[in-house]
């Protein structure tokens, strides 16, 4: 069985403050095939801090800079696709020819097509005697769904990178083992200690922890009407 047991906090792998493990299932055989661990408040607190330190550097570097960061990105997805693809098949069971010709590479657009729209992106704009300027919102907490794990992910790392914001994300812990992949990509791609950060977890350990942060400055969350409700009251 796999072990995908540490956090990702500040740009270092660390272990988890109160030692709790999940496993993971295979939908199409019922199967444990990997081991996660849950996160807690004082993790979500340790992830929170890094990004929330980070973000007054990271949100004054380039356009260009930027924009390079999510090349990397998306030619770091790239090089491990199949990798990616096979541990999105075995923990949401999506067919191998599926995952590889639509989950990974819906993925990978988001990190390219942001790139692209960066680069000629107006910050700033002048409406009769008004100017608008668009600024990064600050520490951002991204949760996201089981289904189209990757590319849900991306939609919401990819513009948060684009805008200078830094984040933590909790992604799905029925499907938590692409987001691992993708966290070993970024740290690959050099992006600064503390602008992305990745804790494990459930709903009530970690996510109602996270939407109810009061240094976390804007939630996207995609999933059930339920867990919806809960976060926007948060």
């Amino acid at each position: 069985m796999k072990e995908y047991l540490k956090f990702y906090i500040n740009g270092e792998w660390v272990d988890p403050v109160e030692p709790r493990t999940l496993e993971v299932e295979n939908p199409a055989t019922e199967e444990s095939y990997a081991r996660i661990s849950l996160g807690s408040k004082a993790d979500v607190d340790k992830a929170v801090a890094a990004a929330k330190s980070a973000f007054p550097a990271f949100s004054q570097t380039s356009v260009e800079y930027r924009a390079e960061l999510l090349d990397k990105i998306t030619a770091g997805i790239q090089k491990r696709m199949p990798e990616m693809a096979e541990a999105i098949s075995t923990e949401m069971g999506a067919p191998m020819w599926l995952a590889n010709a639509a989950q990974v590479p819906a993925g990978m657009g988001h990190f390219a097509t942001t790139a692209a729209i960066l680069r000629n992106y107006k910050w700033e704009e002048v409406k009769g005697t008004t100017l608008l300027r668009k600024e990064p919102i600050g520490v951002c907490g991204f949760i996201t769904p089981w289904n189209w794990p990757l590319n849900q992910i991306a939609c919401k790392v990819a513009p948060a990178i684009a805008a200078g914001c830094t984040m933590v994300l909790k992604p799905s812990e029925i499907a938590p083992v692409d987001a691992y992949i993708f966290t070993e990509i970024l740290h690959e791609a050099g992006v600064p200690k503390g602008v992305f950060n990745l804790v494990n977890g459930d709903g009530p350990g970690v996510g109602s922890v996270l939407s109810s942060h009061p240094d976390v400055d804007m939630v996207s969350f995609t999933g059930s009407t339920r867990a919806g409700v809960l976060v926007a009251q948060a």
